[in-house]
C-alpha cells in the first residue's frame, strides 16, 4: 500500500480525516489534494498529511491509484466530470457522499463504470473542517462500499483493505440498497427530529414552557436537528423518492398508533413500547449513525458554592477530559442533579469510579 498515489478533492472532516490516516498508516503514500480553500491546503502540507498541493483539477491526478471525492454531495458530481479527461486506464475514483443514486447514474452516463467504487464513511463530528479532522474519526464506524457491475474485483478488494486501515468496519452492497437503507435509519431521523422540534416550536405555550422544562428525552431525539440545513437539504432531496417512500410508511404508523391511543386500546399502546423497547435495547452500543451513543454519567451533588469545580478538579486530576457538563432540572426521566458527557465509553467508566470513591452517588447511562 506504501507505494500508492491518492488523490483527494476536498479536505473537510472527512477528506482530511481519511488523508491522515492514510498517512499514518502509511507514512510513504503519496498524497495530493484539491481545495477550494488555501488555507486547508496549506495546514495539510505542514503538518505532513499532503504530499502536493494541487491548484486546479489537472493532469497531475491522472498520476493517482484513488481519487476520493469529499465535496458536498451537490458538487461531486461536477467534479466526477471535470477528473474524466485525466484519468487513466488503472484510475479508481470513489466518494463519500451520503447519498449515492444520483452519482452512480452519473457515473453510468459518463461511462465511468470501470472506474468508479461509491463509498459512504458513516462518521463525522458536530464540527466540520479540516481543523476539526483526525485520523481516528473513521474507527469502528461502518464505511459502506457501492461497487459497479465493472468495477474491478482487485481493485474493489484494494479499497476494503484500504478502509480496513483506518478502522472503519467495510460493508459492501448496491448503491439502492444503501440509499434505501440510510433513508431509514438516518434520514428520516433528521426529518422526524427537525419536524419535532419546529411541532414544539409551533405548539408551545406564550410563556414558552414547553422550551423551558424539555427535558432528557426530547433532546436525545432532536440533537440532530442542530445539523447544518444545506447539508441536510441536499441529502433529502438527493435520496426524495426513497426518503418519501418511507416517510409515508412512518406517517402511516402514526396514524395507526393515534387510533389506538383514541380508541383507549391498552394493548396497542402497550405493544407499540414493548416491541420498539426490545428492538432499541438490540442495536449495538457502538453506533455510528446519526443517533450516536452519548457517554454520560449522571451524579448527585448538594447545591453549594464550588460543587462543580470539586468534581471537575477530581477528573482533571486523573487526566479525563469532560466533553459537556450541566445541570439537569427536568429529572423526570433522569437520575442524579449533574450531567457530564465524555467523548468516549472508557472515560466516562473512569469518571464514574474515581467520583465513587470520593463518596458521590454516580449514575452510568
Amino acid at each position: 500500500m506504501n507505494n500508492l498515489t491518492i488523490g483527494f478533492i476536498g479536505l473537510g472532516l472527512i477528506g482530511g480525516s481519511i488523508a491522515k490516516s492514510f498517512k499514518a498508516k502509511y507514512p510513504d503514500i503519496k498524497i495530493m489534494a484539491y481545495s477550494r480553500s488555501k488555507n486547508t491546503l496549506d495546514k495539510a502540507f505542514e503538518d505532513k498529511t499532503i504530499d502536493i498541493i494541487l491548484d486546479d483539477i489537472d493532469e497531475r491526478l491522472g498520476g493517482c491509484d484513488y481519487i476520493f471525492l469529499c465535496t458536498p454531495v451537490s458538487l461531486n458530481e461536477m467534479f466526477l466530470e471535470k477528473l474524466r479527461p485525466f484519468l487513466h486506464e488503472n484510475s479508481i475514483v470513489t466518494d463519500v457522499g451520503s447519498v449515492k443514486g444520483n452519482i452512480h447514474r452519473r457515473v453510468e452516463a459518463l461511462g465511468l463504470e470501470a472506474h468508479f467504487i461509491g463509498g459512504h464513511p458513516m462518521a463525522g463530528s458536530e464540527k466540520s473542517g479540516y481543523d476539526n479532522s483526525n485520523g481516528h474519526l473513521l474507527e469502528n464506524a461502518y464505511y459502506v462500499i457501492t461497487p459497479t457491475d465493472a468495477s474491478p474485483k482487485a481493485r474493489v478488494d484494494e479499497l476494503i483493505a484500504l478502509v480496513k486501515s483506518t478502522g472503519a468496519i467495510p460493508l459492501v452492497t448496491d448503491y439502492n440498497t444503501h440509499d434505501y437503507i440510510v433513508a431509514g435509519i438516518s434520514h428520516l431521523p433528521h426529518v422526524i427530529a427537525a419536524s419535532l422540534v419546529k411541532l414544539v416550536k409551533d405548539k408551545d405555550t406564550p410563556s414558552k414552557l414547553m422550551k423551558q422544562i424539555a427535558a432528557g428525552g426530547f433532546k436525545d431525539i432532536t440533537r440532530i436537528a442542530s445539523s447544518s440545513p444545506d447539508m441536510w437539504q441536499q441529502i433529502c432531496l438527493e435520496n426524495k423518492d426513497n426518503l418519501s417512500a418511507i416517510l409515508d410508511d412512518y406517517i402511516d404508523a402514526l396514524n395507526s398508533i393515534n387510533d389506538e391511543i383514541k380508541a383507549g386500546s391498552h394493548d396497542a399502546v402497550y405493544n407499540l413500547f414493548e416491541e420498539s423497547g426490545e428492538y432499541r435495547n438490540s442495536l449495538p452500543d457502538k453506533s455510528s449513525g446519526p443517533i450516536k451513543k452519548r457517554h454520560a454519567i449522571y451524579c448527585d451533588i448538594i447545591d453549594k458554592a464550588g460543587a462543580i469545580a470539586t468534581i471537575a478538579t477530581i477528573l482533571a486530576v486523573h487526566q479525563i477530559n469532560i466533553k459537556n457538563i450541566g445541570i439537569i432540572h427536568n429529572r423526570e426521566f433522569e437520575k442524579g442533579v449533574l450531567s457530564i458527557e465524555f467523548e468516549d465509553e472508557e472515560s466516562s467508566l473512569n469518571a464514574a469510579e474515581f467520583l465513587r470513591k470520593f463518596q458521590y452517588n454516580v449514575y452510568v447511562r
